[in-house]
């Protein structure tokens, strides 16, 4: 925004709210939004943009939002024309979750049982699990889907699977879910994926010494540039509705270390498609 011409206490305000993912807090906080009557709200990931879309219906407060998923949601009319008030960034959940399988099995090319860990019961899964049913259909692979409902619910899962002789499964694919990417669950994850010298990737992580072999997602910084443009056009008088979503662009992190310890070929092939590599 500030490369755009914006000052804060100039010519734009700024009031930054976070919850950690806390939907009551959030619902608390859109509420006096609207009723101070703001000109626009900016909201991330997915579920507090559906709160915000639900939040100002009515009103002309306009929303932007970024890395939200808008597949198997309600929360755009179409990309062309988002419609209401509400406009911004997309995740793009179900292309990202094909980039993410395509990659691991560059990683592990003999893998026939594909674990998914994901929140149980949340929105913007069913999407990208349908892609990758398509993905592996015909091809032999096995989708072993692990939903949980936190961390505790996750070790619960996975004991249960070390347990019965066989874990049955030959890698980890993370999908877009707050569930993987939390420090507590993938704690457990990463554990589970040493103790069973499987890989495990998706969402670039390191936690307690456990990591994962590669991520594909967003650039935050890039998504932040695109939802500026959007929030500037609408100041400027653009309604937001009728401004096209824009779709974020994917980048590829490589854990190099993380592969050589789990003996994983990384093809030179693989290494030229990363934006980053950690060694």
């Amino acid at each position: 925004m500030t490369a755009l011409g914006y000052r804060e206490g100039e010519n734009i305000i700024y009031d930054f709210q976070k919850t950690n993912n806390d939907l009551t807090a959030e619902k608390r906080i859109l509420q006096k939004f609207v009723a101070d009557k703001v000109d626009l709200i900016f909201t991330f990931p997915t579920e507090v943009s559906l709160a915000a879309k639900a939040a100002t219906r009515g009103t002309d407060i306009a929303v932007v939002f970024a890395n939200a998923n808008i597949e198997g949601v309600d929360l755009v009319d179409s990309v062309r024309e988002p419609g209401g008030n509400i406009t911004g960034v997309r995740y793009p959940g179900p292309d990202l979750a094909i980039k993410r399988f395509e990659i691991m099995l560059e990683f592990a090319p003999q893998a026939k049982r594909i674990g998914i860990p994901y929140q149980q019961g949340y929105p913007i899964i069913a999407s990208q699990l349908d892609v990758l049913y398509t993905a592996v259909k015909s091809s032999g692979i096995a989708l072993v889907e692990v939903p949980a409902k936190d961390a505790a619910d996750l070790q619960t899962a996975l004991n249960a699977r070390a347990q019965s002789g066989g874990v049955g499964i030959d890698a980890m694919l993370m999908i877009a879910d707050p569930l993987a990417v939390n420090p507590d669950a993938f704690a457990v994850l990463g554990e589970f994926a040493a103790q069973h010298k499987i890989p495990c990737g998706g969402a670039l992580m390191t936690v307690g010494g456990y990591r994962t072999v590669f991520g594909v997602s967003t650039d935050n910084a890039a998504v932040g540039q695109q939802a500026a443009s959007l929030v500037d056009k609408i100041l400027k008088g653009a309604p937001a509705g009728s401004i096209p979503v824009i779709s974020a662009e994917s980048v590829l992190k490589i854990g190099y270390r993380a592969a050589q310890q789990l003996g994983l070929p990384v093809s030179e092939g693989l290494l030229s498609k990363a934006d980053e590599i950690i060694r």
